[in-house]
C-alpha cells in the first residue's frame, strides 16, 4: 500500500542520483526540501495494513453484507505486521522529543517551479508542501512497517470478514477556520478526491458507500468481503473541508477540485499557507492553536514556526544558495557530489554537518522505464536486450563513486522479493498461469547481466544483439559522414588510400533505424544515460537524449509522450490495492496514472486481485513474490541502483531527537531549531 495522500500532499518524490523524479502522477521533481526527506515517510507511512485476527476471509470475494449493528472492537491503531508498538494509553511517540521546543525558521530549496496549491487534481504543478496543510483520518509512524495511528479519527472498528469500517471522529477536530471536521467533511472528501483524480478512483476501487452513522461516525461499506487494506487505507484519506470546497472562490467563481487553483486553500493540518510569490517562493507558518498538537501522535512534532521554500531552475543554483547559507538542510542524491563538493569553508570550521543517516524499508525500484506503448517496446526481447547493455559496474566505478546497491527486484531489501525459484505457495499461484507465462518464470532465477569483467561486457552485448535479431532487429555496418575528415583526408579515400568510417546500425525487415529518446528534466543525469547509450551504440541503437524543464517532463510523462524515462516505484511491506495503480491494465491508458509503463496482462491483473483479498501475512508475502516474478521477466524496466542511507548536510542550528525513526530522518516532523546553536553560529560566522 503506497498512500496517495502522502505523495500528493507530504512529499516531493525524489531519486537516488539526480534521476527524473515521479512520486506520484501529480508530483514528479525533485526538491532538498523537508518534503523530500518525508518521501521516504510517505511510502512508508502509506505501506500498512492492519492486524486481522478474526476469521479467514473468503478465498472468492463476495458481495459485502450491510453493517451490523453489534459493533466490533474500537482499535486506535492498525497495522498488519505485528501489533502496533504503542497501545492505546501511549503519552507520545519514543522517537520524538515530547518537550521539543516550538520556533524558529528554517529555509529549503525546491528545484523547478509550481502553478498550482491543489495537489489532488491531475492539473498543474503542485507547490512544496501544499498538501501538508491537511489532515488525515489517520497518520503513520516511520518507525514502525505497515502501522496507522488515529489522528481525525479516535477509533476504527470493522466486521470479522471486513465488509465494512466504521471511524469515530474526534470532537476536537477543526479545520484551520475554527470549524469542525464532520461526517459530512469525510464523505465528501471520499467523492470529492475519486472526482478529482483518476487514482483514486483505482485506490478506493472496493469502497462503494460512505455513510454518516453517528453525530460522529462515518462508515465504509465495500463491495468485496476479505480486502483487508480498506479500513487502513481509508484511514489515509486526507479530509477536505466541504464548506469551503463548495463555495465561491475570490474569483467569482465555484471552487472546483479538479482544477489546479493559486487560491490558498482552507486546511486542518499543523501548518497553512502564509504566503508566496507564483512559481519561486513559498512559505508555511506552524498553526500555533493546531486542534491536534497535544495528541499522542502529534506531541514534540512539527516544530518549526514557519518553512521557507525558494525554487531554482537547477541544482546548481539550489547548491550554492545552501553553501552561502541562505538556505538551512540539503539532502544530497549525487553520489559525486557527496564525494566531492562538501569540503567547502563551512563544512571545515564545523558550522555545516554532513551525515550519511542509515533507513530500513523497502528499497525503492528506480529504473530505465520503457513506453510499452510504443510499438519498438511491445517486444520484451527488445526490452532484455536493453538490461544486457547497461553496464552497472563500470557505472557504479566511474560516476556514481561506488556508493550504490543495484536493484534486483521491485520489492529488493525485505522478505517479498523474489529470490531463487519459486515455491510453496508461490508456485501454486504462479502454476494457475503457467501457459501464460515464459517458461523461465519456473526454471531460472531472474538476475541482473553481470558486468565484473571486460569478458562479461562482450558477452553481454552479444546476448543483447541475439535478443535483438530474433526480435526482427539486425545489426549492420553502415558507412557515416565524418566530420573529422578533411580535403586531404577525402582525396586519399578517393584514390583508395584510406578507409571510410564506418558505424553500428539496428534496423528492422523493413530498413527502419532503431532509435530511441531519454526524456529528462534535470541535465546533472545526462552523464549517467551518456554512459549507457556508450553500450547501446556498439549494438546499433541510436539514443538520444532530451532534457526538458521539470512542468513539460511532467506534461510529457503524465500523457505518455516518452520513449524511456527515469522512474521510481516506491513498495512497502504492505502492497496490495496501489499496485493497480502501478501494473493495472485499467491504469494503462489513464492518463496521471502511475502505470508509466503501459502494462495491460491479464495475468498481472489476476495476481494483483489475489494480493488484495490475501487472507494473511503469508499469502501476502506469497502473492507479491508471484508478482514480483512476474514483473521481472517480462522486462518492463532496466533496474538502476537505491542508496541505504540519507545524505544529509544541515547548518548548526539543529537539535533532534536522541532516537530518531527507523524509516527516514524525519527533519521536518521532529528536528528543531535550537536557539542556543543557532546564536553560537551566527557569532562565529561574524
Amino acid at each position: 500500500m503506497v498512500d496517495p495522500a502522502g505523495f500528493h500532499g507530504a512529499a516531493t518524490q525524489t531519486l537516488n542520483e539526480r534521476g527524473s523524479a515521479r512520486g506520484s502522477s501529480s508530483l514528479r521533481r525533485r526538491a532538498t526540501t523537508f518534503l523530500a526527506v518525508l518521501a521516504t515517510t510517505a511510502a512508508t507511512f502509506s505501506g500498512s495494513v492492519f492486524a486481522q485476527a478474526e476469521a479467514s476471509a473468503p478465498a472468492t470475494p463476495a458481495p459485502a453484507a450491510a453493517p451490523d449493528a453489534s459493533a466490533p472492537v474500537r482499535h486506535h491503531a492498525l497495522s498488519l505486521i505485528g501489533e502496533p508498538k504503542f497501545g492505546p494509553d501511549f503519552k507520545h511517540f519514543d522517537w520524538v522529543n515530547p518537550d521539543a521546543p516550538k520556533g524558529g525558521v528554517v529555509r529549503m530549496t525546491v528545484e523547478g517551479t509550481f502553478d498550482s496549491f491543489n495537489p489532488f487534481s491531475v492539473q498543474g504543478v503542485p507547490a512544496a508542501g501544499s498538501g501538508s496543510i491537511y489532515d488525515t483520518l489517520m497518520t503513520g509512524s516511520p518507525d514502525e512497517e505497515s502501522t496507522e495511528y488515529g489522528l481525525v479519527a479516535e477509533w476504527v472498528s470493522y466486521p470479522p470478514d471486513i465488509s465494512w469500517a466504521k471511524f469515530g471522529l474526534r470532537p476536537e477536530a477543526r479545520f484551520h477556520d475554527g470549524k469542525p471536521i464532520t461526517p459530512e467533511d469525510v464523505i465528501f472528501s471520499l467523492e470529492a478526491l475519486k472526482k478529482s483524480h483518476p487514482m483514486y478512483n483505482r485506490y478506493y476501487k472496493n469502497v462503494v458507500k460512505a455513510e454518516k452513522t453517528g453525530d460522529h461516525e462515518v462508515t465504509f461499506t465495500f463491495d468485496i468481503t476479505g480486502n483487508r487494506e480498506l479500513p487502513q487505507i481509508l484511514g489515509q484519506l486526507t479530509v477536505l473541508p466541504r464548506h469551503y470546497w463548495e463555495a465561491v472562490g475570490k474569483n467569482g467563481e465555484p471552487r472546483d477540485i479538479t482544477k489546479s487553483t493559486l487560491e490558498i486553500p482552507l486546511g486542518s493540518g499543523p501548518y497553512k499557507i502564509k504566503e508566496f510569490s507564483p512559481g519561486s517562493r513559498i512559505v508555511l507558518e506552524r498553526v500555533k492553536d493546531y486542534w491536534a498538537k497535544d495528541l499522542p501522535v502529534r506531541v514534540g512534532q512539527f516544530n518549526f514556526d514557519e518553512m521557507q521554500f525558494q525554487y531554482f531552475r537547477d541544482r546548481t543554483a539550489a547548491f550554492e544558495d545552501f553553501k552561502s547559507g541562505r538556505a538551512d538542510m540539503w539532502r544530497e542524491r549525487m553520489a559525486s557530489a557527496w564525494s566531492t563538493q562538501f569540503s567547502f569553508d563551512a563544512i571545515k570550521q564545523g558550522w555545516v554537518k554532513k551525515e550519511a543517516l542509515p533507513t530500513k524499508g523497502v528499497a525503492m525500484m528506480q529504473a530505465f522505464a520503457f513506453n510499452t506503448r510504443r510499438d519498438i517496446f511491445k517486444d520484451p526481447r527488445v526490452r532484455q536486450a536493453f538490461n544486457y547493455a547497461f553496464d552497472f559496474e563500470d557505472l557504479n566505478r566511474s560516476v556514481l563513486f561506488g556508493q550504490y546497491t543495484r536493484v534486483g527486484s521491485f520489492f529488493d531489501n525485505s522478505e517479498l522479493a523474489a529470490k531463487g525459484l519459486p515455491e510453496g505457495r508461490e508456485l501454486e499461484i504462479l502454476k494457475e498461469f503457467e501457459k501464460d507465462l515464459p517458461p523461465e518464470v519456473f526454471t531460472t532465477e531472474w538476475k541482473n547481466p553481470s558486468f565484473a569483467t571486460r569478458d562479461d561486457l562482450r558477452k553481454n552485448l552479444s546476448e543483447a544483439m541475439r535478443l535483438f535479431k530474433e526480435a526482427g532487429w539486425e545489426v549492420r555496418q553502415e558507412e557515416v559522414e565524418d566530420p573529422d575528415c578533411g580535403t586531404f583526408c577525402k582525396l586519399t579515400r578517393a584514390v583508395g588510400l584510406g578507409s571510410t568510417k564506418t558505424q553500428a546500425v539496428l534496423r528492422n525487415a523493413k530498413g527502419e533505424p532503431f532509435k530511441v529518446e531519454f526524456l529528462l528534466s534535470d541535465d546533472a543525469f545526462q552523464k549517467h544515460v551518456a554512459h549507457y547509450i556508450s553500450n547501446l551504440s556498439k549494438i546499433g541503437v541510436q539514443a538520444t537524449i532530451r532534457v526538458v524543464d521539470p512542468a513539460q517532463y511532467q506534461r510529457r510523462e503524465r500523457s505518455f509522450d516518452f520513449d524511456i524515462v527515469v522512474d521510481s516505484f516506491p513498495q512497502s511491506n504492505s502492497p496490495g490495492n496501489e499496485q493497480r495503480d502501478y501494473w493495472g491494465t485499467g491504469a494503462a491508458d489513464q492518463e496521471g496514472s502511475r502505470n508509466t509503463i503501459g502494462i495491460k496482462s491479464p495475468v498481472i491483473d489476476a495476481i494483483i486481485e489475489k494480493l488484495v483479498v490475501a487472507k494473511d501475512r503469508d499469502e501476502v508475502i506469497a502473492t507479491t513474490k508471484a508478482l514480483d516474478r512476474v514483473l521481472l521477466w517480462g522486462h518492463y524496466v532496466v533496474p538502476q541502483w537505491y542508496n541505504p542511507f540519507e545524505w544529509i548536510a544541515t547548518w548548526d542550528v539543529f537539535g533532534r531527537p536522541e532516537k530518531l525513526p527507523s524509516l527516514t530522518s524525519a527533519f521536518s516532523q521532529v528536528w528543531w531549531v535550537d536557539a542556543a546553536k543557532e546564536q553560537a553560529l551566527a557569532g562565529r560566522r561574524k
